[in-house]
């Protein structure tokens, strides 16, 4: 039955293989369930109904891609998608979570309709490939700041805005489990990330930084504190457009080069390099981010970790059937994943930096038609703690730029209409 369902023969693959692949892509990714709860618990939100709703959303929505795409992918609430969601909109302009996750929500129900009118992959071929690869590298920056305030290294200053802070036990841990983190992924042990953050867990446990757990398995903590509370009436106000499209465009780039990616390495495309599936993906990760709004947590997106499953055999949406019972299972050990500090998920933050740094090498800055615009909206995203004012100013400094250089016509109209979009939404 598994096999004629998910068409194992004809790719190759074997009811074993798949679940190993499960298996691998589910340690990979898994540190989304203690870092997404640990980063929405600063916007006010119950972090204990937060991690069974992160539990939820990456077990559902994979399954969903998984059962409709027949492909092994994993999805879950996104990264740099968070910090946005938090220190962004509820932190940086005192958005509530409630008006957030209606944000969240319309950007959802907007990205579905764009895949559905096949405006997604014109909006994709409109942005030039440097400010793609600066908003990745950006965000990047974004996280590993953040995940540095975490462990206490980075703190206020009223002079210089920012400075080294105090190397606390705590932060000494932290350190220890990044050390950690980098050693494992230069070893390409499955499940890096996460064993760092177990290890520091524990270290912080006999070390008495934190407390034991008060047991391993119990009834998930209710996700009534979080579920059906968007306010979606309040997103709908002017200032708040840009940061809806500010959602959708990491979102896209996010989850279409994820797909594109690891569809390439599992062999899902058609001899003229096309992903035949790939507009059941999109609607799946558009569905997933409505869904998850509605449950209580910010975009979901599709995770380059799924890649780590394809590496191990992984061909068809049996490997995500695993991974997403993997997740679902995880929401019953919520004693556990409550224990977990911030020194030890802080880690986890640092690493992500890493990998979404990739990029950079990319960028021409000898061009300064391509490095300034592309400079400027990766640096903006850390220094003004918005990834929605670094897209704005890229957008505008290349439209800008054009404009006075007199090669306006190479710019896509989609484009300028961002760059406008922008600029009405800095003003305002």
């Amino acid at each position: 039955m598994l096999n004629r369902l998910f068409q194992l023969d004809h790719h190759g693959t074997s009811v074993r293989t798949e679940l190993v692949a499960g298996l691998t892509t589910f340690l990979t990714g898994a540190y989304i369930i203690f870092v997404n709860p640990a980063i929405l618990a600063q916007a006010g939100m119950d972090k204990g109904a937060l991690t069974t709703v992160t539990c939820l959303v990456a077990g559902l929505a994979t399954l969903l891609v998984a059962l409709w795409a027949n492909a092994p992918l994993m999805m879950a609430p996104g990264m740099g998608l968070n910090a946005f969601f938090t220190y962004s909109l509820v932190l940086g302009r005192g958005v509530p979570w409630e008006t957030a996750l209606g944000v969240v929500f319309l950007s959802g129900i907007f990205f579905l309709v764009l895949t559905w009118l096949g405006v997604r992959e014109r909006i994709v071929r409109a942005i030039p490939i440097s400010l793609r690869l600066a908003a990745s590298v950006g965000i990047g920056l974004f996280i590993a700041f953040i995940g540095l305030q975490n462990l206490g290294l980075v703190v206020h200053n009223d002079a210089v805005l920012v400075q080294l802070g105090r190397f606390t036990p705590q932060a000494l841990l932290g350190v220890l489990g990044l050390l950690l983190a980098v050693l494992l992924e230069i070893r390409k042990v499955r499940g890096a990330i996460l064993l760092a953050i177990l290890a520091t867990t524990v270290a912080g446990m006999v070390t008495g930084l934190t407390p034991f757990p008060t047991g391993l398995v119990a009834v998930p903590p209710s996700i009534a504190p979080v579920a059906l509370h968007l306010d979606i009436l309040s997103a709908l106000q002017i200032s708040l457009w840009a940061s809806i499209f500010s959602l959708m465009f990491v979102d896209l780039f996010d989850s279409l080069g994820s797909l594109i990616a690891v569809c390439r390495e599992a062999g899902m495309t058609d001899k003229d390099g096309n992903i035949p599936g790939l507009p059941r993906m999109l609607t799946a990760d558009a569905i997933a981010t409505v869904g998850g709004a509605l449950l209580g947590t910010s975009t979901t997106t599709t995770y380059i970790e799924s890649a780590s499953g394809v590496a191990d055999g992984g061909r068809t949406g049996l490997t995500g059937v695993a991974t997403a019972l993997l997740f679902l299972l995880a929401a019953l050990f919520t004693p556990l994943i409550g224990a977990v500090p911030a020194f030890a998920t802080a880690p986890a933050l640092l690493i992500v930096g890493i990998f979404m740094m990739r990029g950079i090498g990319q960028i021409d800055f000898y061009n300064f038609e391509e490095g300034a615009p592309a400079f400027l909206t990766f640096i903006l995203m850390p220094l003004t703690y918005s990834i929605t004012t670094g897209l704005a100013f890229g957008f505008l400094a290349h439209v800008l730029l054009k404009l006075f250089l007199g090669k306006i016509r190479e710019c896509d109209p989609f484009l300028i209409g961002a760059a406008l979009f922008s600029l009405v939404s800095l003003v305002l």
